[in-house]
């Protein structure tokens, strides 16, 4: 039988991990990282990079992981304000150590990440830029990769503003067949009932192509 997980139980077995010093946050967030590129090239092979084996000795030297010119692959990324956005940074550094151009995305202020999270952001910092989430700004359409990392398990309240227009973007471009992958969870959608967060009008939905769920399967998915 598979496992299924409410997300206050899964806080609980990251928070035990955590707290017995078998692994370390920041560890959890580089496996998640990790292990949603993983997945992205293994749902869409047309997307990873020549020869692509896994990740080996680690990601390229400086020069090349500078280069985000190189390869002509684009991926947006939409980080937001919890350790779900710490992921989303984990994501950006890698695929740009891949050679990928990587527009970065943060819903809030970066002086109010959680602590993990905000170690990855001033990761990507020394790589790249992170701009505002404003809609208008964002251009999901032209890139080849389009990763959900606005919010994962946690989220109990209706979307609003730019959080629901992020999110009916990006269910848009699934709905199309553009690659969207979704840290975790797609933004909007409870782990504990599997039914969209929307607001009390009912205009919202939640989707991606590919969801990358750590650990074990949530009620929601």
């Amino acid at each position: 039988m598979t496992e299924l997980l409410t997300s206050a139980q899964m806080r609980a077995i990251e928070g035990a991990a955590i707290a017995s010093g078998a692994v370390t946050g920041l560890e959890l967030m580089e496996r998640a990282g990790r292990g949603v590129v993983t997945a992205v090239f293994a749902e869409w092979p047309d997307l990873a990079p020549a020869g692509w084996v896994g990740w080996g000795a680690g990601p390229p030297d400086p020069p090349e992981y500078l280069d985000q010119e190189k390869g002509g692959r684009r991926a947006v990324v939409l980080c937001g304000p919890g350790n779900n956005g710490g992921d989303g940074f984990v994501v950006a550094r890698l695929l740009a150590g891949l050679g990928w151009g990587v527009e970065v995305f943060l819903l809030g202020e970066p002086e109010k990440l959680p602590p993990d999270a905000r170690v990855n952001y001033a990761r990507w910092c020394e790589i790249g830029a992170v701009a505002p989430l404003r809609m208008a700004e964002v251009d999901l359409w032209e890139a080849d990769l389009a990763v959900d990392a606005l919010f994962g398990t946690g989220l109990t309240r209706p979307l609003e503003g730019e959080a629901l227009l992020a999110a009916n973007a990006l269910a848009t471009r699934a709905f199309g067949d553009d690659p969207v992958v979704a840290v975790d969870a797609p933004s909007g959608l409870c782990m504990d009932s599997g039914r969209p967060l929307v607001p009390p009008e009912g205009d919202g939905v939640a989707a991606a192509g590919l969801t990358v769920s750590f650990h074990a399967l949530k009620l929601g998915h």
